[in-house]
């Protein structure tokens, strides 16, 4: 090889002698990149039985070595020492100024990742993906997307959606591709830790955590309600009248709805509740599926228009179209939870987790569309300015309760209840982790059961006395929509622009610069004037009167 310190194996790999073992060596295994595991992750039990750890047989290469080097750190071998045989060296152990050196002094290390329950388990695949994306992209919120249409109309209604669609699908696909760090090799298993390696951890904290908790947080509060009062619904369609007399409260029904889910709760770790996931994402494109074409089926209701809604004064309409795209945004919520599935994967550098996580997305998002655009399209068809401000599934038993039949109500109404609870395992899992976290980190030991169990039944039932306080917070879809928009449309963007570094004025940081400004701008509007229609619409804030 003469003076050339550069190599290159069978398969064409390119190594340095520095990375080879000390002269004397037999035929030796080369360091591999930085591996694709988290550096907390390192010496944990459940990475110990992953794939990640092991070599392949092809990776094992022959190089000569000069006799006259001597080994690291410059001392000299004894006479008769000896010689070091073969050896194949885990791959948490490499060279001095390697990738993942270097990985190892930039990223603040969790030596307790292993026993938090979205990391914990790294078993998961393309089809357990699949699950999780279609049970969090879709839900309740998208029966709400034909009322956006009564302010933008037939035309804008269905640009801003499929613009919207496009624009949340490219961050996604952003999102999938910064899970692993190229340079560094390390995985971000959650959205706050990837904002904290592009924004700084103080910004990061500024920017995201409120939007982050709001989104999981908020949306099991929302799902209590939602889920306590369909659950009221399905009651009273069952018993058609015959035992009013014995139906429980509103409160009662939310309580219910909450036994439910922390029953549910108690599974271990984001793998775990695949199943629940399933089952989440079948009851929501079957709800959704049986809503739409009930309501294109009995045709459109008498002297229904399509002109949008014109209110006095221009503020007012600027308004009322701005909180239709609140809405809109509000219908793609998700993205806080891209990462955190994405973690369930196992990853090498053959097999990196992006490729069977974009498989599951485009499978997910393509069943989401199926679902969105023929709600939002037929049910603003059926409806028009009739639709009420429930949404979909308002509509449905106000205008046909009475023609279509008990089964088919009573279906639909179970569909939304089963999805509310599946949905809530996946929504709170972000926060039992973060529960969890502090706790493991002070044990310094894997969270005791009956501590693990106490701190979900704890969240619960917070999140079922917040319903119970604050049961209007269905009626603000726009508002919440304008909150969980940056998270959405614009963080990824700038998160790329950070991580990634683009050239500048390149295509790829002109795009991501106009589209995160804009996103921010855009959140910034929508909230002020989700404000305003909450106000003006003059919302009932019954406090602890749920209904």
């Amino acid at each position: 090889m003469g003076d050339d310190q550069n190599h290159h194996d069978a398969n064409g790999d390119h190594y340095s002698l520095d990375q080879v073992l000390a002269p004397g060596s037999n035929p030796m295994t080369p360091r591999p990149p930085p591996i694709s595991a988290p550096p907390s992750q390192f010496h944990s039990p459940s990475l110990a039985r992953s794939p990640l750890l092991m070599m392949s047989p092809d990776r094992v290469v022959t190089a000569p070595v000069s006799t006259n080097r001597t080994p690291m750190g410059g001392r000299t071998p004894r006479s008769g020492a000896r010689t070091p045989g073969r050896f194949r060296t885990p791959r948490f152990i490499t060279p001095l100024g390697s990738p993942l050196r270097k990985a190892l002094h930039m990223t603040k290390l969790d030596p307790h990742d292993a026993w938090l329950p979205i990391t914990e388990s790294r078993n998961g695949n393309a089809v357990y993906a699949a699950f999780h994306t279609l049970c969090s992209g879709i839900g309740i919120q998208a029966l709400i997307l034909p009322v956006a249409f009564t302010a933008l109309g037939w035309a804008w209604g269905v640009i801003c959606l499929t613009l919207a669609f496009i624009w949340q699908l490219y961050t996604l696909h952003i999102l999938v591709q910064l899970h692993e760090s190229v340079e560094t090799g390390v995985r971000y298993s959650r959205y706050l830790q990837l904002a904290n390696a592009a924004f700084g951890e103080r910004v990061s904290k500024l920017l995201a955590m409120f939007p982050i908790m709001y989104l999981s947080g908020g949306t099991c509060v929302a799902l209590i309600i939602i889920g306590g009062s369909t659950s009221k619904l399905l009651f009273q369609t069952i018993c058609g009248g015959a035992c009013s007399s014995h139906d429980p409260t509103t409160v009662e029904w939310y309580l219910i709805f909450t036994f439910a889910a922390v029953l549910l709760s108690q599974l271990p770790n984001l793998n775990s509740i695949a199943g629940v996931s399933l089952v989440g994402a079948i009851t929501a494109v079957g709800y959704c599926t049986i809503i739409w074409a009930v309501s294109v089926a009995e045709g459109r209701m008498p002297g229904v228009s399509y002109n949008p809604v014109r209110p006095g004064s221009d503020l007012e309409k600027v308004f009322s179209v701005l909180n239709a795209l609140g809405i809109i945004a509000f219908a793609f919520r998700g993205h806080n939870l891209v990462l955190e599935i994405q973690a369930t994967m196992p990853s090498s550098e053959k097999h990196p987790s992006t490729v069977p996580m974009w498989k599951g997305v485009k499978v997910a998002y393509a069943l989401i569309s199926m679902c969105l655009f023929p709600l939002a399209i037929g049910g603003y068809w059926a409806y028009g300015q009739l639709i009420p401000q429930g949404g979909m599934l308002t509509a449905l038993f106000a205008f046909h309760g009475q023609d279509t039949s008990r089964f088919i109500l009573g279906l639909t109404s179970f569909f939304v209840v089963v999805n509310a609870v599946s949905s809530f395992q996946l929504y709170g899992m972000p926060m039992f982790d973060q529960m969890e976290s502090s706790v493991v980190t002070k044990l310094k030991r894997p969270c005791p059961v009956w501590v693990r169990a106490s701190l979900r039944v704890t969240f619960a039932f917070s999140c079922f006395f917040t319903a119970v306080a604050l049961p209007f917070l269905g009626s603000v879809a726009g508002l919440m929509g304008g909150i969980a928009l940056p998270i959405t449309l614009a963080y990824p963007c700038f998160m790329w622009l950070k991580v990634r570094k683009p050239t500048r004025f390149s295509k790829s940081w002109l795009v991501n610069w106009v589209l995160g400004v804009f996103g921010l701008a855009l959140s910034g509007a929508l909230i002020v004037a989700g404000v305003y229609v909450v106000i003006d619409n003059g919302i009932k804030f019954s406090f602890f009167k749920p209904t």
